[in-house]
């Protein structure tokens, strides 16, 4: 292993986080032959096979599970090592590593875009899952910091909240439910619902919410997406509970209708996420406090008109 370079590492990791050649090539804009030869190289300063591949399907060997846990741990000491040299020079330059829930995306991007023109050294780097999948590339330290709502009980983070997040109930606008005024809970009983998946924040809080109403709502259909969700619910094929952040763009078309429901909307708040054994480079200091600073006020100019109840 003593010859092994830190590409070969890199490069490894890769393949292993979307267990496919072909992906780990396109992140890393390299050719799929070149990161075969990357893995081949490594394997032989191994000494083992790294990865079974059975036609298209990838999987790690057990001594790729176990060389994983060391290239990640090598990998982020480098990461670290970087941040430090960062800090020490005082300079907001480098790679910026920003993980978000799915959610996050439809006001995110308006934020980075900000973010950029004040810190044009900072190169951004974007990480997209569920609440799950966030929690995990956390924990394998695949992002510097995190924007998510509910904060992981399951690892030591700083979760400092940055804005309110409104959860509400929505129907087509030709809803016999949208033409009523103010709804109780148990008025949602009769009607299908249409939901995202388990381990999504959107399904945690609307678990709660009917939990604590002891009303038992009829899933009609998962879904893993809020687009294709919000699709579904301007179909017709049922009710929906969404994030607001989620449809300003529908509710400014009138192609989607808010439901008045007592209890709702259901306010959580957006965080912003990092482990407490990380030092946080300059860059995503400044991050931080940007979010900090301005979350509030830009959530509030771009989704506050929608709420009129």
């Amino acid at each position: 292993m003593k010859n092994a370079t830190f590409r070969q590492l890199r490069v490894f990791n890769e393949v292993a986080r979307h267990l496919s050649f072909v992906r780990a090539a396109e992140n890393l804009h390299l050719t799929p032959p070149a990161v075969t030869m990357q893995v081949k190289e490594l394997e032989g300063h191994v000494g083992m096979p790294l990865f079974e591949r059975r036609g298209k399907q990838v999987s790690l060997t057990t001594t790729g599970e176990y060389m994983l846990v060391y290239t990640r741990k090598i990998l982020a000491t480098i990461k670290d090592a970087e941040d430090a040299a960062a800090r020490l020079q005082r300079a907001e330059t480098g790679v910026l590593t920003i993980g978000m829930v799915s959610t996050a995306k439809y006001f995110m991007m308006k934020m980075l875009a900000e973010f950029r023109s004040k810190h044009p050294g900072v190169e951004l780097k974007l990480a997209m899952g569920n609440r799950e999948q966030l929690v995990q590339m956390l924990q394998n330290n695949e992002v510097d910091i995190a924007v998510m709502g509910r904060p992981p009980k399951e690892l030591q983070t700083r979760a400092e909240p940055f804005a309110a997040h409104p959860h509400v109930f929505v129907s087509t606008p030709g809803h016999r439910l949208a033409q009523r005024g103010h709804l109780s809970v148990e008025d949602l009983r009769p009607y299908d619902f249409i939901v995202r998946e388990p381990g999504s924040g959107t399904r945690v809080a609307m678990e709660k919410f009917f939990a604590e109403a002891r009303v038992e709502p009829r899933l009609q259909m998962q879904l893993h997406s809020n687009e294709t969700l919000k699709q579904a619910v301007m179909a017709g094929l049922g009710l929906g509970f969404v994030s607001l952040h989620t449809i300003g763009l529908e509710l400014s078309q009138g192609l989607i209708a808010l439901l008045d429901v007592e209890g709702a909307p259901v306010v959580r708040a957006w965080n912003v996420v990092h482990t407490q054994s990380k030092m946080l480079s300059p860059a995503a200091e400044s991050f931080r406090y940007f979010m900090l600073e301005q979350g509030e006020k830009q959530l509030a100019d771009q989704f506050g008109r929608f709420l009129p109840f």
